[in-house]
């Protein structure tokens, strides 16, 4: 397992040059959008949208996952289509190749024979990065890859990563938008039970570097199996442990029933709002809010399943909001813990993994408890 982490953690840093190198090329980056449409569009957005560097970082780390761990090929899934049509209307089946020149030939097929371009992604895609974390040294965990699947979300937060907007991070404070809302997420679960075992989390804009100007990341990691909870942050301090009420981040989209209902447990100042699932719930890994409420089904299984087993490190979890609304016990159980192995057979597409029933992400179980009180019977 520690071999898997520290594969994980080395490609969704090539992910995370990806990203930065698709930004870079701005004349470039407006090739790459691509609306999604059908079975893969996401309801909840009129506009919902992939690109290059989305389908690139998934099928680069699923090859690289593949190479080392074959016996996880098969249980390597994404968000991502990897079919991407060029300006002549081709459909192009984006795979990583076996060498640098082979990647950047297949590219230049999507990138309309712009083979300046192609070069350069497929240069982020076959550097290896140096050593990320060493803390991982010497973790045991009693799994075997053969008992593993993996959820991908390439870039979490597209509309922020392809908008691109520059906010200024202020140090103990949520970004509302912006590039540092864009997330590589790789979830590792049990194939029979559906628990998340495994993430990390890459914020591949995290810093902007004084000297030269560009963009610097950071990354999050955290393992959650029986007794062996581990993460590479402590548990931080939360604004209703320093006495100023819980804090609720949500959707600006989410309903009015839900934020009026939440006012009796929170300030107006403490209901803040927050661009992509998976960044809403690093801001609780973080501290930076208790608690993240959505009411929708609007979330996917590879949005939750990397920072789900971080928060499962650090004493959390993420729960079905519906199952939780209807529990008895009011509390997180094994019946309202998210799971990710099964899909909605009933359901098409994208929506056969959704979170269908919205989700509340926490790190201790009585702010659990304080949220679906609030929300009981209101939904």
């Amino acid at each position: 397992m520690a071999d898997l982490l520290r594969l994980l953690l080395r490609v969704a840093e090539k992910a995370a040059n990806v990203a930065r190198v698709c930004r870079q090329e701005a004349p470039l980056f407006q090739l790459l959008v691509q609306e999604k449409t059908g079975d893969d569009k996401n309801k909840k957005f009129v506009q919902d949208f992939k690109t290059l560097a989305d389908v690139v970082i998934q099928e680069m780390i699923r090859h690289d996952v593949g190479a080392q761990f074959p016996e996880m090929a098969g249980f390597i899934h994404g968000e991502e289509s990897n079919k991407f049509e060029n300006g002549l209307g081709e459909s192009v089946t984006v795979t990583v190749c076996g060498t640098e020149e082979e990647t950047a030939a297949l590219l230049a097929t999507v990138l309309d024979g712009d083979h300046t371009a192609a070069s350069l992604l497929a240069r982020a895609i076959h550097q290896n990065p140096a050593n990320i974390d060493s803390s991982t040294d010497g973790l045991t965990v009693p799994l075997s890859p053969s008992e593993l699947g993996i959820w991908i979300d390439p870039i979490d937060a597209t509309s922020q990563y392809i908008e691109g907007r520059e906010e200024v991070l202020e140090k103990g404070h949520l970004s509302p938008s912006g590039l540092h809302c864009a997330l590589v997420l790789i979830g590792v679960y049990l194939r029979s039970t559906g628990e998340p075992v495994m993430g990390v989390i890459n914020q591949p804009f995290n810093y902007k570097d004084p000297s030269g100007g560009g963009w610097r990341g950071k990354h999050f990691w955290g393992v959650s199996c029986g007794d062996i909870n581990v993460c590479s942050l402590s548990r931080p301090k939360g604004n209703s442990e320093n006495g100023r009420g819980l804090s609720v981040v949500l959707s600006s989209s989410e309903k009015q029933v839900v934020k009026e209902s939440l006012t009796s447990l929170c300030s107006p100042e403490q209901l803040v709002y927050a661009s992509g699932a998976g960044y809403k719930i690093l801001c609780v890994i973080q501290g930076l809010a208790d608690v993240y409420v959505l009411s929708e089904g609007s979330t996917f299984k590879w949005d939750s399943c990397a920072p789900h087993a971080l928060l499962r490190a650090l004493g959390g979890g993420v729960v079905d909001l519906t199952k939780s609304l209807q529990s008895s016990s009011g509390s997180q159980d094994h019946q309202t813990e998210l799971t990710y192995h099964q899909p909605y057979a009933e359901c098409k597409g994208a929506d056969r993994w959704a979170n269908h029933g919205g989700l509340v992400a926490y790190r201790d179980c009585s702010q659990l408890r304080s949220i679906v009180a609030a929300l009981k019977g209101k939904l």
